[in-house]
């Protein structure tokens, strides 16, 4: 079915560009060809073992980056085409948004970007953006991806200042204060949706979390008693999955419904006017916002910093910190490729250059990689 775009929603047609110079594709559109890009990237496969709440290794049922990522694309998808919105940028953005993220969810982000302290710091929207603009490398002409300006504006969410200046053009936004096209809000609220409703599945799979102690957060507990009065005789995993879509529904039919009536009143003619609108025109009705913190605070209470969470994170952030150690006091132990790119980076940059290939390493590894190559080096047994 074909959908018309509303006239504020970014089009290839008016796209700023790609860093590089290309021959417009033929059969699709330029948003697509970065769709297509980002699912043939190494960084996106790896997501498939990269964690999302639990180590890879504890369930084949646990959600992982990449079960997130397709997750955050339908839900943002859907949301697109209700608002008459970009669909191939948005599934674009929605599947590159965490290429950057580490081994170990945010226990290894945090971890790895103490390590950094001294050298400039991580954070992984700016790893997404840096492994689509570099690190990939697929292509003879160009490091990375090429993806076009809207693409990279979407997965850059957030950046500090200093950091900004740096990116130029992608970065004058966090200077100026403008907004980013609609395509990108609207997908950094579908990554809130998705992973705050499905780790409440994947919580009460664990038995970290309970029903009972869920009964007391609105979002979840409304839908909950619909679903135990029309069908009390359920078993209580299809009831949990009942309660999930249901949770997802009230979000995402709040945001369309909320978002139309501010772009409405707001009335813009095009993309830029988009840009300069001063707050986001892609948003939750107050109340239910409040219910989404409300949830964002149980999960942050009761699973993300349960003991057996914590056991697993505190594991994680030591096998991180070791191996960044142990290879920036001896990058000899890297892979010869990885301890050539350290060398170069040194050479241009002193310490700070390696320490950013080295991180660099690190955050491409998926859970499993990061245990292995921890054991390889530290266990006395492992002898390559």
């Amino acid at each position: 079915m074909s959908i018309t775009l509303a006239p504020y929603a970014c089009s290839d047609h008016q796209s700023r560009g790609r860093r590089h110079p290309e021959p417009k594709p033929t059969n699709r559109s330029e948003y697509q060809r970065d769709r297509d890009r980002i699912i043939h990237s190494v960084a996106f496969r790896r997501l498939e073992y990269k964690t999302q709440v639990f180590v890879n290794h504890e369930g084949d049922l646990y959600r992982t980056r990449l079960t997130h990522s397709i997750e955050v694309a339908q839900i943002a998808r859907s949301i697109a085409r209700a608002l008459q919105l970009n669909e191939d940028l948005t599934e674009a953005i929605a599947l590159a948004h965490d290429l950057g993220h580490t081994p170990f969810g945010h226990a290894g982000q945090d971890a790895l970007n103490e390590c950094m302290t001294e050298y400039g710091g991580f954070e992984h929207n700016l790893q997404s953006l840096r492994v689509v603009d570099e690190l990939e490398e697929r292509y003879a002409e160009f490091q990375g991806l090429n993806l076009t300006f809207e693409s990279r504006e979407g997965i850059l969410k957030h950046c500090s200042v200093p950091h900004a200046r740096a990116l130029g053009e992608l970065g004058q936004r966090f200077i100026d204060k403008t907004m980013p096209g609609l395509e990108a809000q609207l997908t950094n609220l579908a990554d809130e949706i998705a992973y705050n409703s499905h780790d409440v599945d994947d919580g009460l799979r664990s038995g970290l979390i309970e029903i009972g102690q869920l009964e007391s957060v609105a979002l979840f507990n409304e839908p909950y008693q619909e679903v135990i009065r029309a069908y009390p005789d359920l078993k209580s995993r299809r009831t949990i999955h009942e309660v999930v879509r249901r949770i997802i529904n009230l979000q995402v039919s709040d945001l369309i419904e909320t978002s139309r009536n501010l772009l409405q009143q707001h009335n813009p003619q095009n993309v830029e006017e988009i840009r300069r609108a001063g707050r986001n025109l892609i948003a939750f009705s107050e109340g239910m916002r409040e219910q989404h913190l409300e949830l964002k605070r149980f999960l942050r209470e009761k699973l993300y910093r349960h003991y057996r969470v914590h056991r697993m994170t505190s594991k994680a952030s030591s096998i991180i910190r070791s191996l960044f150690e142990v290879f920036m006091n001896d990058p000899r132990l890297l892979h010869p490729e990885d301890a050539d790119r350290a060398a170069i980076m040194r050479a241009e940059n002193g310490p700070t250059g390696q320490a950013r290939a080295i991180a660099d390493y690190i955050a491409g590894m998926t859970d499993r990689y990061a245990i292995r190559e921890y054991q390889r080096i530290f266990n006395p047994i492992e002898l390559t």
